[in-house]
């Protein structure tokens, strides 16, 4: 079975002949906007390992970026799609109710931690971008105001609201006039705290941006929504304070503010719990609207937006829909991917995972001058990589370099951070312990050799 196989390059070199002609036809028919710095074709796939037309294996640590927690072709998915496909395709929900879409919608509304004092409701799109536009949508009908806070490091999507939310304006190039009514405050990052900043002031520091924008750029009366990510994806996996988002929940509720938590890349097990906000509803507070996507069907395109009643149903008809949102075939992955995560613990590996991999990444942060931090929840974790411990310079080359190297050994890992100095660890929840092993042995050796010939 390719998913219990071990990464194994057997080419002299890659791409390999036929991923290269493949390549090439990308090159020649496919923007060059659609970035892309692998030399990876993929021709089958199973669990977390990857195999090319030439029969090079790779081990997948990036997981189509955070979507394949229960592991690529799951078989049970598969089997979901299948039958589903026989029965039908597609009926737009706006005109044919299916109960695939019902069912998911009833799933997901009894176990998101959302803050609730009646029913909850959930409305399904295609995508992270689509769901998180949707949730401003609702957001803004429901409070009736037209502003809304993001945060630095920040990436909720490339639509023209999610691309104004979005903190990395090299996603928006070109593309303006922006959306306007979006400010932002700054993310608390601990790691890199303002000069003058001690870490015992940073909840205080981070809270009195916030209250800036409301003195200087939009009352709080006419904010309609904060929206942040529990645990930051492209900003470099960087966990939000509990005591900060606590405060944040504060302000939202001293003056009618919703607070959305973005779980697209952090949810479904990922971190350890079935979404990163339920640390937040362990520590005694939840979020007015979720947003959910990526690993929510198992590779299949669907997100939701996840709401107590009195606030999806303040938004007129109309006004939230579409052709494909909560497609039918989708849905029947998404219900088989619950149904994987509670049936084989995923939540439970993920924590382990989790473990394993942190204590290793920190033993190396003692090795390693370049690692200058380590952080995460469960198994999302960012290594971030310094020019020096000192000064912090990101080690943007080294990362890039790494990345590089590690593939030609058959380990595929992906940059995160503003300055993509970060390296972001989203292997599939289904990784067996051998490939997890030597995934690790590759990752530390491949950095050991670049340590070695930066000093040199």
């Amino acid at each position: 079975m390719l998913s219990t196989k071990l990464p194994k390059i057997i080419t002299k070199q890659l791409p390999g002949p036929k991923a290269n002609i493949i390549l090439s036809e990308r090159k020649k028919y496919v923007p060059n906007s659609v970035g892309c710095i692998y030399p990876v074709v993929i021709e089958n796939s199973e669990g977390a390992i990857i195999q090319d037309p030439d029969g090079n294996l790779f081990l997948d640590w990036v997981g189509g970026v955070g979507v394949l927690n229960v592991g690529h072709t799951n078989p049970r998915v598969v089997e979901a799609v299948k039958k589903q496909s026989e029965k039908y395709l597609h009926g737009m929900f706006n005109i044919v109710t299916h109960k695939g879409y019902t069912k998911l919608a009833q799933k997901l509304a009894e176990i998101a931690p959302v803050k609730k004092n009646e029913e909850v409701k959930v409305f399904f799109a295609n995508s992270g971008a689509e769901v998180n536009e949707n949730a401003i949508k609702i957001a803004k009908v429901y409070t009736k105001r037209p502003n809304v806070i993001v945060f630095s490091g920040a990436f909720h999507g490339r639509t023209l609201l999610t691309m104004t939310m979005t903190s990395k304006k090299a996603y928006a190039k070109g593309t303006g006039p922006l959306a306007d009514g979006i400010f932002r405050a700054d993310f608390p990052n601990l790691y890199h705290l303002p000069k003058g900043i001690k870490e015992e002031d940073a909840i205080e520091y981070y809270l009195a941006r916030i209250n800036q924008i409301f003195e200087e750029e939009s009352a709080a009366d006419q904010v309609a929504a904060i929206v942040l990510e529990p645990v930051q994806g492209e900003g470099g996996f960087i966990p939000a304070p509990l005591k900060w988002v606590e405060a944040v929940r504060k302000i939202c509720d001293e003056n009618g503010i919703l607070l959305i938590a973005d779980e697209v890349q952090s949810g479904f097990a990922r971190t350890g719990r079935m979404f990163a906000s339920n640390y937040w509803q362990e520590a005694g507070f939840t979020p007015d609207i979720l947003t959910v996507a990526k690993s929510i069907a198992g590779g299949l395109p669907l997100g939701g937006v996840i709401a107590r009643k009195e606030i999806m149903d303040s938004v007129p008809k109309g006004v939230i829909g579409g052709t494909f949102g909560g497609n039918a075939v989708a849905c029947a992955a998404a219900l088989e991917v619950l149904e994987i995560i509670k049936d084989e613990d995923l939540i439970t590996k993920a924590q382990k995972i989790g473990t394993r991999c942190k204590k290793e990444f920190l033993e190396w942060k003692t090795k390693y001058p370049v690692i200058g931090d380590v952080r995460g929840w469960g198994a999302m974790l960012g290594i971030e990589f310094v020019e020096d411990k000192k000064t912090k310079e990101p080690a943007t080359k080294f990362v890039s370099d790494l990345i590089q190297l590690c593939v030609s050994k058959g380990l595929i890992i992906e940059n995160a951070g503003a300055h993509g100095n970060v390296i972001r660890f989203l292997a599939p929840l289904v990784i067996t312990e051998d490939q997890l092993n030597v995934g690790l042995t590759i990752l530390e050796e491949s950095i050991q050799e670049l340590s070695v010939s930066k000093i040199s």
